[in-house]
């Protein structure tokens, strides 16, 4: 009768036991309700307060954001023994370059926010493309943005009102980049090479007296200062949400189409001067280009 009642009473403590983990739950056993550390049960996208958008993509795309750019080789003043100073125009509305107008991040809107904030400097096109004017800071702001007084008539006294009215700086008004840049011959490699010196957004704007539009620097970038900037900023690669391409790499891998408008001269003359037509421009441009390839290739003998 012991051993009957032993394994009774042994019985009905594994039975309590297993009801009593049906009801609180084994803490050990992953739930069956989703949740996240730190997130609200009400609200699946609030952290800490804080609106938490979900992730836009099926991996996070950290590898160009923790990308790191490669200081540029030495370079000994003897071993260069050729160089010319280059200025080239990139127009966004080829199709090449329409990355540069991306609606959702174009590379103006990089620039100008990297400048407001203080992670780039930019120079003034009022002291040369030399570099050696930094904008100040109100300049930038009223060139981004800002507010303009305008002068309305109200429609129930018909009297003149001072009215302020925001300006927002619309992307699109970029459509012509400037670039400066080195073309020298590295006797130690044996190799003509390029470097790019700066980057100038093109805007364009009507003068008041002589009422016709013109073509000015915004300002200039630096681009050796800008290089780790753009490495960790994305640029639209053609049929390859993954290709990881910079900003970066769209200037070293020269994935853009340009043509020359100037070439270091004694007279310090542009190409796309009035008096030339258009196509009397691109011929010399081209001239200019083959002039460049062709001091390379008489260096070699055969």
């Amino acid at each position: 009768m012991k051993a009957v009642y032993s394994l009774v009473l042994l019985f009905s403590l594994v039975a309590s036991t297993a009801l009593s983990a049906q009801t609180t739950g084994n803490p050990e056993e992953p739930s069956n309700t989703f949740t996240l550390p730190g997130v609200a049960d009400d609200n699946p996208l609030m952290q800490d307060g804080e609106f938490v958008p979900p992730l836009n993509d099926i991996v996070e795309n950290k590898a160009l954001r923790e990308r790191r750019v490669l200081a540029y080789e030495h370079l000994r003043e003897a071993d260069i023994m050729w160089k010319r100073r280059i200025w080239r125009i990139i127009d966004v509305k080829e199709k090449i370059n329409l990355p540069f107008i991306n609606p959702q991040r174009p590379l103006i809107s990089i620039l100008l926010e990297a400048a407001q904030s203080g992670d780039l400097r930019v120079f003034d096109p009022i002291g040369g493309d030399n570099f050696s004017m930094v904008m100040d800071q109100k300049t930038l702001t009223n060139m981004a943005g800002g507010v303009d007084s305008v002068r309305v008539v109200n429609p129930e006294t018909y009297e003149e009102e001072i009215v302020l009215e925001e300006r927002i700086f619309d992307p699109t008004s970029v459509l012509r980049y400037r670039i400066q840049e080195m073309w020298f011959f590295d006797k130690e490699s044996s190799t003509m090479k390029v470097r790019i010196l700066g980057i100038a957004p093109m805007i364009q704007e009507t003068t008041e007296n002589a009422g016709r539009t013109i073509e000015r620097p915004m300002f200039w970038v630096y681009y050796p200062e800008a290089r780790q900037l753009l490495a960790n900023e994305s640029a639209f690669a053609y049929g390859n949400d993954a290709a990881n391409r910079s900003w970066e790499d769209v200037f070293e891998y020269r994935f853009f189409n340009s043509y020359i408008t100037k070439a270091s001269n004694v007279l310090d003359q542009r190409i796309d001067r009035p008096e030339r037509s258009g196509r009397e421009q691109l011929i010399e441009s081209e001239r200019i280009k083959q002039e460049i390839f062709n001091y390379e290739q008489d260096l070699w003998s055969y």
